[in-house]
C-alpha cells in the first residue's frame, strides 16, 4: 500500500484501472504495415501499442501504461523504483536550443520525473551509419555529459552498433534510466477526481516548431528554440510545495492534446480546457497558422503537465513559477465528470469543441 496526501492506492485500485482499460471497447490493428503516423504519439501509436505491445507482453506493470514502470523491491518496505526507456530519431539532428545528444538525456530523465522518481543512472546505446562524421558523434556525445551533470544523472553504462551506409540517417540514439521513488509518492491516473486542475509548466509547441523551423523546409523568419530541458527539479519542487498533486505527464509526441485523451481514457472523466489560459508563443501560433496544426497536438521536450487537487492549485502553480523553467506556468483547465474519456476545448469565442487524439502525422522525427 502506498499513501498520498489524503488518497490511498491499494492494488485493488491498480488491478481495478487494468480491468477498467480491458473492459474497453476491443480495438483492432487494421493497418497491414507500419506507417509514420504510428510513431507520432497519437492515435495511430495509441491502437499499435495497445492492440500489438501491450497485448504480447501483457503484465500489470506494461498495462498501466505510464511514463515508467514503477516497482518495489525486496519487502516493499523502502523506497519504489522508476525504470523507463526511450529512443530518438530527430531530425535534424541538431537544432536551436539543442540537439540528439541532451534530447536523449533529458528524454529519460523526464520519464522518470513524471513518475515523481529521482533519477540515479542513464545507458545510452548508440545506431551509427557508416561514414558519419566522427566529429559530430563526439559533438553529441559532449552534448549528453552536460545534459547529464544538469540533471544530476550519470550514464553508467551503454552500446554502440555500425550499421551500412544509408541505413541510419546519421545516428540514432536509445537511453534507459532508473530512478527512485519515495513511498510516500503516488502519481497515477487512478487518482484523477471530477473537480481536478489541469496545469502545465510553460509555454507549448516550442519543440516541435523549432525542428520544424531547423529542417528549412518552410520559409519562416521566426526565432525558436527547442524547449529541451530536464524536469526532475521542478518535479521535485512541486511535490515538495503540496501533496495533492495526482498525476505527472510529459506532452512529448503528440502533444497536450493526445496525453489529456489519455489521462481522461484512464481515469474515464472528462476534461476541459480554456483555449484563452493556454501559453503559446505568438511565434509557435503563427507557425502553427501557416501549418494548419493546432499547438496542442505539438511536442514540448521541456514541458510537464500536471493534474492537482482543486485546492492545491494555487500551491502547485506557484511552486511551478517559482522554477526557472516554470516562468509561464498556467492553470488551463479542469476535470468534469462528463463527457468520461473525452476532452473539450472552450474556445475564445464561446463555443466549445471536441480534442481527439493526435491523427495522422503533422510532425515526424521530432524526437
Amino acid at each position: 500500500m502506498r499513501q498520498n496526501g489524503n488518497s490511498t492506492r491499494t492494488e485493488e485500485d491498480v488491478l481495478a484501472a487494468i480491468e477498467r482499460r480491458r473492459r474497453r471497447p476491443h480495438v483492432k490493428l487494421l493497418d497491414e504495415h507500419v506507417t509514420l503516423s504510428h510513431g507520432a504519439g497519437g492515435k495511430s501509436s495509441h491502437t499499435l501499442i495497445e492492440t500489438l505491445f501491450v497485448r504480447q507482453f501483457a503484465n500489470p506493470l506494461l498495462e498501466s501504461m505510464g511514463d515508467s514502470a514503477v516497482f518495489d523491491l525486496a519487502d516493499g518496505t523502502g523506497p519504489s523504483v522508476a525504470f523507463s526507456t526511450d529512443s530518438f530519431v530527430v531530425k535534424p539532428l541538431f537544432f536551436p536550443g539543442g540537439d540528439i545528444g541532451d534530447l536523449a538525456v533529458n528524454g529519460t530523465v523526464n520519464d522518470l520525473a513524471m513518475a515523481g522518481g529521482r533519477p540515479l543512472c542513464l545507458s545510452a546505446a548508440f545506431i551509427v551509419e557508416e561514414g558519419f562524421s566522427t566529429r559530430d558523434l563526439e559533438r553529441i556525445a559532449h552534448s549528453m555529459a552536460t545534459a547529464a551533470q544538469a540533471a544530476g544523472v550519470v550514464i553508467a553504462t551503454g552500446d554502440t552498433k555500425v550499421v551500412e551506409r544509408g541505413k541510419a540517417d546519421g545516428v540514432y540514439v536509445a537511453t534507459s534510466g532508473v530512478a527512485v521513488v519515495d513511498p510516500d509518492v503516488d502519481l497515477s491516473p487512478s487518482r484523477i477526481r471530477p473537480g481536478d486542475r489541469v496545469l502545465v509548466s510553460g509555454t507549448l509547441g516550442d519543440h516541435g516548431m523549432a525542428i520544424m523551423v531547423a529542417r528549412g523546409e518552410l520559409e519562416l523568419e521566426v526565432d525558436l528554440n527547442s524547449d529541451t530541458a530536464p524536469l526532475n527539479q521542478i518535479v521535485a519542487d512541486l511535490l515538495a510545495a503540496t501533496d495533492g498533486v495526482r498525476c505527472l505527464r510529459d506532452p512529448t509526441r503528440g502533444g497536450v492534446a493526445t496525453v489529456l485523451n489519455e489521462l481522461a481514457l484512464a481515469a474515464e472523466l472528462g476534461v476541459v480546457v480554456h483555449e484563452t489560459a493556454l501559453p503559446i508563443r505568438p511565434e509557435v501560433n503563427g507557425a502553427c497558422e501557416i501549418l494548419g496544426i493546432d499547438p496542442l497536438y505539438v511536442a514540448n521536450e521541456g514541458k510537464l503537465l500536471a493534474v492537482v487537487a482543486p485546492e492545491a492549485a494555487d500551491a502547485a502553480l506557484s511552486a511551478l513559477r517559482s522554477h526557472p523553467l516554470g516562468g509561464d506556468a498556467a492553470i488551463v483547465g479542469e476535470v468534469r465528470p462528463d463527457p468520461p474519456g473525452m476532452v473539450l476545448l472552450e474556445t475564445a469565442f464561446g463555443g466549445s469543441r471536441v480534442v481527439d487524439m493526435l491523427a495522422g502525422d503533422p510532425l515526424p522525427r521530432i524526437c
